[in-house]
């Protein structure tokens, strides 16, 4: 698990095929490794990814086949920049949300404008996934927990202050550009809940929105 507080940007030093999967060689950036064992895992721009070599300023990661069809590592090369965060301890504060690191799908950036110090985003989910995205709740951006400020159809908003442009990838995308989308969890918990209704006669969309949730439509 992680939290989508990204620890530094990284750089793709190496590229090597695998078979069908890549090995990918990553500087480490201002990240530490003197915690990281073989084995342990690491948010590469979103995909949990398993460390089997380390040096020390650089870790290889594989890329499986199935991680570089569903998200943007398929599309990387040397060079490269690339968000990094180390896998969740329990002791440490969680900053952003739960984050599991396996990427739901590919969004593309319909929209950049710059508010002042701020940079808004606009970005379009793939239709199966709009559902899962309600105003005010959260999503990862290529590994970078966010908060949605507006909803329309596969669209949404979300705003990005100085930090977060500086020490991400963010700052660096641009309109058309491809991203890496995980949802919310419990988005996902909570409608395999209701796809089981008869189950639990007891819950209902009228009994969630008593509770304080808000169910939210996508077009």
């Amino acid at each position: 698990m992680f939290t989508g507080i990204v620890e530094t940007t990284g750089q793709i030093r190496h590229l090597a095929r695998l078979g069908d999967a890549v090995r990918m060689r990553i500087a480490r950036g201002a990240m530490t490794l003197d915690d990281v064992r073989l084995g342990d895992s690491i948010a590469v721009s979103g995909p949990c990814l398993t460390v089997v070599a380390l040096a020390a300023d650089t870790f290889d990661v594989d890329v499986s086949i199935e991680t570089l069809a569903r998200t943007t590592l398929g599309e990387r090369k040397a060079g490269d920049a690339v968000n990094l965060e180390k896998a969740l301890r329990l002791s440490d504060r969680l900053g952003g949300h739960l984050v599991s690191g396996h990427v739901d799908g590919v969004g593309v950036v319909a929209e950049r404008e710059t508010l002042a110090d701020y940079v808004r985003f606009a970005l379009e989910a793939p239709p199966e996934l709009a559902r899962y995205i309600a105003m005010k709740g959260s999503i990862t951006v290529d590994g970078v927990s966010l908060t949605v400020n507006a909803v329309a159809g596969r669209r949404f908003d979300i705003l990005t202050i100085p930090h977060t442009l500086s020490r991400t990838t963010l700052g660096g995308l641009a309109s058309g550009a491809r991203v890496n989308l995980e949802v919310d969890l419990l988005a996902r918990y909570l409608e395999r809940l209701l796809e089981h209704q008869e189950d639990n006669p007891g819950l209902s969309l009228e009994a969630l929105a008593k509770a304080g949730f808000t169910p939210t439509r996508s077009s």
